[in-house]
């Protein structure tokens, strides 16, 4: 039996990032036959044929793997894909590839919210994801769902560690200088790249010394500063709390659920690390406006939440969902 013949069943799960894509290749019993890394997807930057051609490697090395050159189901969540129109087109997009008979592309937020879905548990909830950027979705077991266009400051954005390391750079800059009130943050952010003043870190980010994508590192930096005890790290660790409870709240009115028992999945880098400022800032800001959610944080692979929704197509049976969320549990040993 040739690898295409054997495809029926089997769903190529992608989750790609801005920073990082992660592919994978599941049987319809759930078993992960073909996995790879690859680098992040960003089509607003490089355009969607692009893109797509970057996803296309780690596809190809995943396939490969699982000894297949199709699938029956592509289940794609995608960074960038903020719009429904957007959503549409790079759906187009991958079914130009024939990587699967049917493809279905969501936002990556989606994953996030599928992956961290107790077992067996009804398609309700919302989602808060806080990585690069900062975005959230909420959905219903009768398919109604609650979104945001999620694509920066004109949609009414902030947060993410993107707009942290923004946040924190204009409050050090304006420290050294004079132009603002005293943080640490004029000390420990250029410290972290080995450099004595802000003065030097701007001009290692501006002449492009330090490049732009390595912004995301000052994040943790500026969550030590703020525990070690500096008033304005800590007020935008507060900031961030507030952002991330007024996205999932209005999520959880729009679908009526302010009131219900319903689970606020909090995922991406910034909210799985765990932050104890921030952790406690958004748990105790939940609770005042929806005592009732109970917010959990999603640690498992966001790859987890796209190929489970690909097994949610085939209509695969528990067990299925039961092995593969037992190949990404934390300590599972894969290593791909």
């Amino acid at each position: 039996m040739t690898g295409a013949e054997r495809a029926g069943g089997t769903v190529l799960a992608i989750d790609a990032g801005n920073s990082k894509t992660d592919v994978a290749v599941v049987a319809a019993d759930g078993q992960v036959t073909g996995a790879a890394r690859g680098a992040g997807f960003q089509p607003p930057r490089v355009g969607v044929e692009s893109a797509v051609d970057g996803l296309a490697e780690a596809v190809g090395r995943a396939l490969d793997e699982a000894g297949l050159d199709r699938v029956d189901q592509v289940s794609a969540c995608l960074a960038n894909a903020d719009l429904p129109v957007e959503e549409a087109e790079l759906a187009r997009a991958l079914e130009a590839r024939g990587w699967g008979r049917a493809v279905e592309v969501r936002n990556d937020t989606f994953a996030i919210l599928r992956a961290g879905l107790p077992a067996g548990a009804l398609p309700l909830g919302v989602a808060v994801v806080c990585g690069a950027g900062i975005n959230c979705v909420g959905l219903t077991p009768d398919g109604r769902t609650a979104r945001f266009p999620a694509v920066g400051r004109i949609s009414g954005d902030w947060g993410g560690g993107w707009g942290l390391a923004e946040e924190g750079l204009w409050h050090a800059a304006r420290a050294e200088d004079g132009r603002g009130g005293p943080t640490d943050l004029a000390r420990t952010l250029p410290g972290h790249f080995g450099l004595p003043s802000m003065y030097a870190l701007i001009e290692a980010l501006h002449l492009g010394r330090i490049g732009a994508e390595r912004r995301h590192e000052l994040a943790p930096v500026l969550f030590a500063t703020a525990a070690a005890g500096d008033p304005v790290a800590r007020s935008l660790v507060d900031r961030l709390a507030d952002e991330v409870v007024a996205m999932a709240t209005v999520a959880l009115d729009r679908l009526d659920l302010l009131d219900a028992e319903v689970p606020v999945l909090l995922g991406g880098s910034v909210l799985a690390a765990a932050h104890p400022d921030l952790d406690t800032g958004v748990r105790s800001r939940l609770a005042a406006r929806a005592p009732k959610a109970a917010p959990l944080v999603v640690t498992a692979r966001p790859v987890l939440g796209a190929a489970l929704l690909g097994l949610d197509r085939l209509d695969a049976p528990p067990a299925a969902h039961a092995r593969v969320r037992a190949h990404y549990a934390p300590g599972a040993g894969q290593s791909r």
